[in-house]
């Protein structure tokens, strides 16, 4: 997921998203933790989108308030 992608979702957009990308990153702990995960690096890539979308959420909050 790209920041341009991000920045053009609603915030309700963005908290569903947060939320699936949440669950996708427990299975994908599990899977790699019984042996079933061949790609590793797609549990750091779903950490990255997590941080881009609460990073965005974040901006959000901040810009209301000033």
């Amino acid at each position: 997921m790209k920041a341009q992608e991000i920045h053009g979702m609603t915030n309700d957009e963005l908290v569903t998203k947060l939320a699936d990308l949440k669950e996708e990153l427990f299975n994908l702990h599990f899977r790699h933790a019984t042996g079933q995960l061949e790609n590793p690096i797609v549990i750091r890539n779903t950490k990255r989108d997590i941080a881009r979308i609460k990073t965005e959420i974040r901006a959000r909050e901040i810009k209301a308030n000033v």
